[in-house]
C-alpha cells in the first residue's frame, strides 16, 4: 500500500495562468515537492517535465496521486489552455478527479497566508490583461466575494465602489500599472505577487473534501472575456 502522511489526499497542483509555470505535489496543506519557472512563457516546454518529476517523487516515496488540481483563470489564454489540457490528460490517465481552482482566489489565499494583513482589509488580486485592463476581483479575509471577478479598465475611480473604511490591498502583475492611476488613501500595494501552484493547496484540498470536481470533457478556462487576435504589423 502507498505510504501516506494521513487520510488527506495527495494532490498534484498545476498553475500556468501567467508567465510563471509551476507545479506542486501536496498533502494535508504541506508542499511535498514543487517546481517553478519565472523566466517567461515556457509552459509548453517545461510543464510536462515538472509533472513527471512530481510523479517520480510520489513513486519514490510510495505515494499515489489521488487528484489533479489546475488553475482555471483568468489569465493568459495560451497558458490556461496548456495547463488545463495537461491536467485533463493526467487526471484521465491516473483515473482521478480533476479540481478547478480560480486564479484570483488562489492569489488572494497566497497573500493571506504570507503577508501581514488587517482582518478587515479587502484582498484585490489583479492580473494584467494588456494596456490599462486587468482581470480582478475583491474578497474579504474569509474569501467571501465582495466584487465579482471581471475585466476592468483602470482609472482614478477604480475600486471606488468597495466598502468604505476598509483598506484595499492590491497585488498581482496588474497592480504595477494601477499605482500610476490609483493614488488615494486606503489603498495598499504589495509587489511581486504571482499565482503559484503552492498557493492552490488549501483551495484544492477544500474542494476535494467537498467533492467539488470539474468535468474532464467539458470544463474550460475562465477567460472572463473573449479572445481577440491581433493583426500582424505590415513590414512595408
Amino acid at each position: 500500500m502507498p505510504k501516506k502522511i494521513n487520510d488527506m489526499p495527495v494532490i498534484l497542483n498545476i498553475e500556468t495562468s501567467t508567465n510563471v509555470c509551476s507545479v506542486a505535489l501536496s498533502s494535508e496543506g504541506m508542499v511535498l515537492c514543487h517546481f517553478e519557472d519565472f523566466e517567461g512563457r515556457n509552459h509548453a516546454a517545461l510543464l510536462s517535465g515538472y509533472i513527471k518529476m512530481c510523479l517520480d517523487w510520489a513513486a519514490d516515496h510510495e505515494m499515489k496521486v489521488e487528484a489533479v488540481a489546475v488553475s482555471l483563470g483568468p489569465g493568459s489564454y495560451t497558458g490556461l489552455r496548456i495547463g488545463l489540457s495537461e491536467a485533463k490528460g493526467l487526471a484521465f490517465a491516473l483515473d482521478v478527479p480533476l479540481i478547478g481552482v480560480d486564479t484570483l482566489q488562489l492569489m488572494a489565499t497566497g497573500v493571506m497566508f504570507k503577508e501581514d494583513i488587517d482582518p478587515e482589509s479587502l484582498l484585490v488580486p489583479m492580473i494584467d490583461a494588456r494596456r490599462m485592463e486587468v482581470y480582478t476581483a475583491a474578497y474579504d479575509m474569509s474569501l467571501t466575494t465582495v466584487m465579482e471577478p471581471q475585466p476592468l479598465i483602470l482609472d482614478a475611480e477604480s475600486y471606488g465602489d468597495l466598502p468604505a473604511g476598509r483598506e484595499a490591498v492590491l497585488f498581482g502583475n496588474g497592480s504595477d500599472k494601477a499605482r500610476d492611476v490609483i493614488a488615494r488613501s486606503g489603498v495598499r500595494f504589495i509587489p511581486d505577487v504571482v499565482p503559484l501552484a503552492t498557493d492552490m493547496i488549501a483551495l484544492a484540498e477544500r474542494d476535494h473534501m467537498r467533492r467539488n470536481f470539474i468535468d474532464l470533457a467539458y470544463s474550460t478556462p475562465h477567460y472572463l472575456k473573449d479572445f481577440q487576435a491581433t493583426k500582424p504589423k505590415k513590414l512595408f
